[in-house]
């Protein structure tokens, strides 16, 4: 019986379907955690495949070549060093299951099966795994390790079921999505898992973009009085050590392990949106990025976090003026792609928008001018733009923020031309909150210049889309404080018409806006995927129908 362990957590970035990189990675970190001296490396919820893998996981090759790499690692364990446990899914008994694997001397030595298969928000877990017998403790150098999986501690049955049978020390891997508010919500359900079990616990999680989501890290552990073991950083890859010792009275405690601060709401904010944009324009191999700069907040804000991401050598930036663009956005715009160093062209949209009104003037002649034509205008940049992209290669980012996404200010085939968009979850004072934000901060791992990056008349200025004479966007919506309060209560809150008025608005704007965003849902469906930032975004999270005739009759 050892009464010290060293266990060493890798906060990673694995890529779902790697399952060759993603065992590279796993090597060169069970190295590194070997020169700091761990008896055991600890990785992330199925961390071979990739999380989540979604319907990857029903293919039999794909289940094969998971089990052979884990087995693969496994007999790098008889060389004498660390012990592994690791993530992957594995198919046993005609069933596949979320499994986590203790590898040691040569081979796999135990296995256990997550048993809370969670199935809302970004989760289908129970379309494709088996869940798991609710499991025991295992062995490992005279010590019980209890290793629920995830889900499996948002609710008291199996941490109880492992502290009755003898677990000391919980482990537990998560592929555990961000979304703000998130490391509260964390902290609140690990702090009861240790009130109740008495038992101290380590919690590692996954790091990166996949998709819509991304995962932040923040490992961290709790002793069993449930005061802080150790922290990782948010959005930061690394191999942590920590080492515990057993007392008699207390139980395990960490005696040594990091201790980094997490950052306030905005940074992490912005963080998730510059590794979410940096992570997908990486592993989907897009050299980089072209998007329109119009001289507006929205483009500026993608921009900066574009050059945060990925560089200024891999953004290119370009202005499509039209009769209505005014001097001032030519100026801020410029100024913009100066501050933050990017490529800058400009390319006129006139030739092309009074190509397509002669073409239709047959058509047209006899009625009058509306949203149509300012639509060709959008049109003619989202074409612009993936022109750009076809030649070039770059990704094209879209720029439209929560609040236009939800009541439909997006033109299909135009603005919302693209294949990612960094602010997709980030409502309009949210996007004006964190552009003065990063005026003032320049957070590690960001590669922007570290001064302000967005001029400050674009923040200054009314918003509009400059496709008609004197336009703001304040001519059809309500100021964006208010509309976002009111879109907040419909989409993150599910709340009545009646509840929201209560809050101090109108009824009749209430209920226009509330028809505004299912109107707009067919123009969602077409939308490119964006980061998670709220606890529902346009996507997985909120999966409304498309045709909906149900209005809120309260009153």
């Amino acid at each position: 019986m050892t009464n010290e362990l060293a266990i060493a957590c890798a906060q990673l970035n694995p890529i779902v379907g790697d399952i060759a990189g993603n065992l590279a990675l796993a090597r060169k970190a069970r190295a590194e955690a070997a020169e700091l001296g761990a008896d055991l490396v600890v990785f992330t919820e199925l961390f071979i495949s990739g999380y989540p893998p979604e319907d990857l996981v029903l293919k039999p090759a794909f289940q094969q070549a998971c089990r052979d790499a884990v087995e693969a690692l496994a007999a790098d364990t008889a060389d004498g060093g660390p012990a592994v446990l690791i993530g992957a899914p594995w198919h046993e008994d005609v069933k596949t299951y979320n499994a986590f694997c203790l590898l040691e001397e040569g081979r796999v030595a135990a296995t256990r099966f997550k048993v809370d298969l969670p199935n809302y928000g970004p989760f289908d877990e129970k379309r494709v795994f088996a869940p798991g017998p609710l499991p025991g403790p295992v062995p490992f150098r005279g010590v019980r390790l209890g290793v629920p999986v995830c889900e499996d501690i948002w609710e008291d049955e199996v941490v109880e079921c492992l502290e009755e049978s003898g677990a000391e020390l919980l482990i537990v891997p998560n592929g555990s999505p961000w979304w703000k508010y998130k490391h509260d919500l964390r902290l609140n359900v690990v702090v009861q898992r240790v009130t109740e079990s008495n038992l101290p616990l380590i919690y590692v999680n996954q790091l990166g973009g996949q998709d819509e989501l991304i995962f932040d890290g923040a490992s961290f552990g709790l002793h069993a009085d449930r005061t802080l073991a150790f922290q990782m950083p948010a959005f930061e890859e690394g191999v942590a050590i920590t080492r515990w010792k057993r007392d008699r009275g207390e139980g395990w405690r960490c005696v040594d392990g990091p201790m980094a601060p997490l950052g306030d709401n905005d940074e992490l904010m912005w963080l998730a949106c510059v590794n979410g944009l940096r992570d997908y324009v990486d592993k989907t191999g897009f050299p980089g990025v072209v998007l329109g700069l119009s001289g507006g907040i929205d483009s500026a804000i993608c921009a900066a976090m574009a050059v945060d991401a990925l560089g200024p050598e891999r953004v290119h930036c370009v202005m499509m003026p039209y009769r209505y663009t005014s001097s001032a956005s030519l100026t801020d715009a410029a100024d913009c792609a100066e501050a933050l160093g990017v490529r800058y062209d400009s390319v006129s949209i006139v030739a092309p928008v009074d190509g397509f009104t002669a073409a239709l003037s047959p058509l047209f002649d006899a009625l009058p001018a509306d949203t149509t034509e300012e639509n060709l205008q959008s049109r003619a940049r989202g074409t612009t733009l993936m022109a750009i992209s076809n030649k070039f290669g770059p990704m094209v980012v879209t720029t439209g923020n929560k609040s236009e996404m939800s009541v439909g200010y997006s033109t299909l085939y135009g603005d919302m031309n693209g294949g990612f968009n960094p602010i997709k979850d980030l409502y309009k004072t949210e996007v004006y909150r964190l552009a003065a934000w990063r005026n003032a901060n320049r957070p590690q791992g960001c590669l922007g210049p570290d001064h302000p990056v967005i001029p400050t008349n674009i923040i200054d200025k009314a918003p509009s889309a400059e496709l008609k004479p004197d336009q703001t966007d304040q001519d059809t919506l309500p100021p964006y404080d208010m509309l976002d309060d009111i879109l907040e209560c419909l989409v993150e809150n599910e709340m009545s018409v009646s509840e929201i008025v209560a809050r101090g608005h109108e009824v009749e704007t209430v209920k226009r806006i509330e028809n505004m965003l299912y109107v707009a849902e067919y123009k969602r469906r077409q939308a490119p995927p964006g980061i998670k930032i709220t606890r529902k975004n346009f996507g997985r999270d909120r999966r409304y129908p498309i045709v909906n005739r149900y209005r809120d009759t309260a009153m």
